[in-house]
């Protein structure tokens, strides 16, 4: 399957506002990834991890998901401790990290200007995102981090958002195209919210503590 059936290429225009924040950082960091990010991990995998978006000097300057920022340090460990990476992560694409039955993507693949992608962005490329979940065939658990992924996920899928509202920790049922899909709240791994104790590294352990029992189920 080529990847840009799944990601778009460095030639997508279809959102103008993140099109134009790219060229903008091409200027700023000629050196920076800038372009839109692909997803890390095999599509075979039983576990999907979905984010927000790539933050500027993190995914966008590396060109992996959640490397190189502050919300990748606690994302890679507990991956790292529960057995879904093997490596040691050290902020960089070659630290030589590698998943294991996890996948981890963004609900926009684009760097978004203050880190807020529009809901019209999230629309657009939220064709990526539900050519990824279909292309995954052994798909059991959708991990999302925030509101916004959460919201994502239940768009491409065709699911009522009211009745799945979300909440730290909760663990959902979907039914979609004849599949069982759990899908599991987190807050995002975000500086803000660990430094303001809405996320805690004790309640990221819970979170994968139920990930785990549901990737059993």
């Amino acid at each position: 399957m080529s990847p840009d059936f799944i990601c778009p290429d460095q030639a997508c225009r279809q959102c103008a506002r993140l099109v134009s924040f790219l060229e903008k950082n091409r200027k700023l960091y000629p050196d920076f990834f800038n372009a839109p990010v692909p997803s890390l991990g095999d599509l075979d995998a039983e576990l999907l991890i979905v984010g927000l978006a790539p933050g500027l000097k993190g995914a966008n300057r590396t060109g992996r998901p959640f490397t190189g920022d502050f919300a990748g340090d606690l994302l890679y460990g507990h991956l790292h401790d529960f057995g879904f990476s093997s490596g040691t992560y050290q902020a960089r694409p070659d630290d030589g990290v590698r998943l294991i039955n996890a996948r981890l993507t963004n609900a926009v693949r684009c760097v978004p200007p203050e880190n807020k992608p529009t809901g019209e962005e999230v629309r657009l490329c939220g064709q990526f995102l539900a050519r990824e979940i279909k292309a995954m065939p052994n798909l059991k658990v959708i991990l999302v981090l925030g509101g916004l992924a959460h919201n994502a996920v239940l768009s491409v899928l065709g699911q009522k958002k009211t009745a799945f509202k979300f909440a730290h920790n909760a663990l959902h049922t979907l039914n979609w195209n004849g599949r069982t899909i759990r899908l599991l709240d987190t807050y995002h791994t975000s500086r803000y919210n660990v430094n303001t104790g809405k996320l805690t590294p004790e309640m990221f352990t819970a979170v994968f503590k139920t990930l785990t029992e549901a990737l059993k189920a």
